[in-house]
């Protein structure tokens, strides 16, 4: 069966992607372990980190258990799947050089399922950070408190983690921190006794009926049913997602070469194509590499790294240039007509 498009691949009319909730889980592949030690755990959560700091990415919660990991987020300037294959590629590429290893780390792609708010956000925002009490990697909930690899010691304030949506969760508890954290663990507390909830998994409220074909069959006197495996939420919330997703669907990426796309961005900003591999630090060059990487990457959906030798800089000073590219995407859109 071919799997399903994912539901993130559509924006408004700012060029922002919709802010979607997505819980996010990543596995090993057979398995295997991802994360070894701290250092593995540390750079992962580093490039998490530097995706929140860029606004790629909202995130609210996530846990790091040994053989895979899980987020809750929010997408921001660029949709998910452009965000996790960042998030991704660059932490499997330095753990694959750290750990002398060749060859996939992930297990196929990453699941994500698109979450309805209310009332699943802080149902989420628990079981998410309980998971390596569950898994027996922390013995009690005092040592996950200080347990550095969830969300929940940023929310309880004692490992800092600037760039998590601490005071979203914790405004959800009480208006000042100091009484919202205890309000929040004693959330957190009350969950101890759930245990695993596959009704958090995704598919709506009927997940395990069989898909569509089984869904279309249910009736509970007059009323269907929706279910979809890539939504969390209500049959009303599903039904509106894929009203969403069928009306305003992202067009597809412009088709064009990147000779053309650098002649064309460089002959709007007056500037001669080759001065550009030769590392010109005009003004102008500075513009067209914004331009280029913005549109190369980030709309026409190619990797940034090959790009640095073409545009003469280093490969991750590719990336700066997108997200100054993006400031302006109103301008480069109607360079290319998207």
């Amino acid at each position: 069966m071919p799997r399903q498009a994912r539901l993130d691949a559509f924006r408004t009319s700012s060029g922002i992607f919709d802010r979607l909730l997505h819980h996010v889980m990543v596995r090993g592949l057979e398995r295997r372990v991802i994360f070894q030690d701290d250092v593995d755990r540390a750079d992962f959560v580093a490039r998490l980190a530097q995706l929140a700091a860029q606004q790629t990415l909202t995130v609210l919660a996530w846990a790091l258990l040994p053989n895979h990991a899980h987020l809750l987020v929010r997408t921001g300037t660029r949709p998910l799947a452009r965000a996790m294959r960042s998030l991704l590629t660059g932490y499997a590429g330095a753990f694959n050089r750290r750990h002398q290893r060749v060859g996939h780390l992930f297990q196929n792609r990453y699941k994500s399922i698109v979450v309805e708010e209310e009332p699943y956000l802080l149902e989420l925002v628990r079981y998410l950070h309980l998971n390596p009490l569950r898994a027996k990697v922390v013995p009690d909930l005092r040592r996950l408190d200080r347990y550095p690899w969830t969300g929940h010691s940023a929310l309880r304030g004692t490992v800092p983690r600037p760039w998590q949506a601490t005071a979203e969760i914790l405004g959800r508890f009480a208006r000042a921190g100091r009484a919202a954290r205890p309000a929040y663990r004693a959330f957190v507390a009350a969950g101890l006794p759930h245990g695993r909830r596959p009704e958090l998994q995704g598919g709506g409220l009927l997940r395990s009926q069989g898909g569509w074909a089984a869904v279309a069959a249910l009736r509970r006197g007059r009323e269907a049913y929706l279910g979809d495996a890539r939504v969390l939420g209500s049959t009303a919330f599903i039904a509106q997602l894929r009203r969403e997703v069928a009306t305003r669907a992202a067009p597809p990426a412009p088709r064009l070469s990147l000779d053309r796309l650098i002649t064309r961005v460089c002959r709007h900003v007056g500037l001669p194509p080759a001065q550009l591999a030769e590392g010109s630090r005009r003004p102008a060059a500075t513009r067209a590499r914004d331009g280029i990487a913005y549109l190369w990457v980030e709309v026409c959906g190619h990797p940034g790294r090959p790009l640095g030798a073409v545009l003469g800089v280093r490969p991750q000073a590719v990336y700066q240039a997108v997200a100054r590219g993006r400031q302006a995407h109103a301008e480069w859109g109607r360079l290319l007509g998207v």
